[in-house]
């Protein structure tokens, strides 16, 4: 048994999928296939049942399943160790953030990993809450923040802040100074990402206990598009405010009231995986950035 059939296995075997397993690994599915059979046979026991919708384990392969994932983690710890040796933390920490917050945050979160990790590896991923849900299941993300994340037994998740969204109009709609009210925001034309989109969940939720509807321009995914696309009077967006801070001078501002858009944004990982010393410092360090960027919307 070698460490990267080990690996292959657990990949396998925690997604239920060969299919699956050699898109996260990026290995074709046949040698995938071909290592996994090679492992029940020195192991002289079956570790898979296939069936026509994926694998399951058998009591030998959960065993396997348990004690491999130790396997990986302590290899994982090992090379942190030696990496300590030469004074400093080591490894590679794969990061998702929402396109919002990853506008606001990358630039600091980067200088700030490489002034205190500088041996190791950092990977942004920008995606929805939703993805990077399954992105963390599956371990092609390490650590996400979400927009109101689902409670799931596979991830552990703490709450980190609360961000209050605002109507964003193009300057040249002469829109009136100060908060409106969302029944009158469900007047206007929208811009705005498609379902399951957290943002875009909470307006439809929203409008749907006052009885109303968004009434939905355009349906676009990207932070960049969408402030273009609004910016061209194409309509206008709910985001929150630090979506547009590098536009100032381009849109208005207008908060939302009766009721206020309220999303809360969690930092989450797997619960399925131990964390490795640089995992759990690269989550101080995503506390931190935010404590200092979005200083007054942290919760206690």
């Amino acid at each position: 048994m070698d460490l990267k059939q080990l690996e292959y296995y657990v990949h396998v075997a925690e997604l239920g999928s060969f299919t699956r397993a050699a898109n996260v690994l990026n290995v074709a599915q046949p040698a995938l296939s071909r290592q996994i059979r090679l492992l029940e046979v020195e192991l002289r026991q079956n570790l898979l049942v296939r069936n026509g919708r994926g694998v399951t384990t058998t009591e030998a392969g959960k065993l396997l399943l348990e004690h491999g994932r130790g396997i990986l983690h302590q290899v994982a710890r090992t090379v942190e160790e030696l990496g300590r040796v030469k004074g400093s933390l080591s490894g590679r920490v794969a990061i998702g953030l929402p396109p919002s917050m990853a506008r606001a945050m990358t630039l600091t979160l980067t200088r700030e990993f490489r002034r205190r990790l500088p041996y190791a590896t950092l990977s942004i991923t920008e995606g929805l809450s939703h993805s990077m849900q399954e992105n963390l299941q599956n371990g092609r993300l390490d650590i996400a923040l979400l927009y109101n994340p689902q409670a799931l037994p596979e991830l552990e998740i703490k709450p980190l802040m609360q961000d209050t969204l605002f109507l964003v109009a193009p300057v040249s709609e002469g829109l009136a100074a100060g908060p409106l009210r969302l029944a009158e925001v469900a007047r206007m034309p929208l811009v705005i990402p498609a379902r399951p989109n957290a943002i875009r969940m909470l307006v439809e939720t929203q409008m749907a206990a006052i009885g109303q509807r968004p009434a939905i321009a355009l349906e676009i995914d990207g932070v960049s598009t969408i402030l273009d696309l609004v910016a061209d009077g194409a309509g206008m967006a709910i985001l929150p405010q630090y979506a547009v801070a590098s536009h100032p001078g381009e849109f208005s501002m207008h908060g939302i009231v009766e009721p206020e858009l309220l999303s809360l944004v969690a930092v989450a990982t797997s619960a399925r995986r131990t964390h490795t010393l640089t995992q759990q410092t690269v989550f101080k360090l995503i506390e931190d950035v935010c404590a200092k960027l979005f200083a007054g919307r942290m919760l206690d």
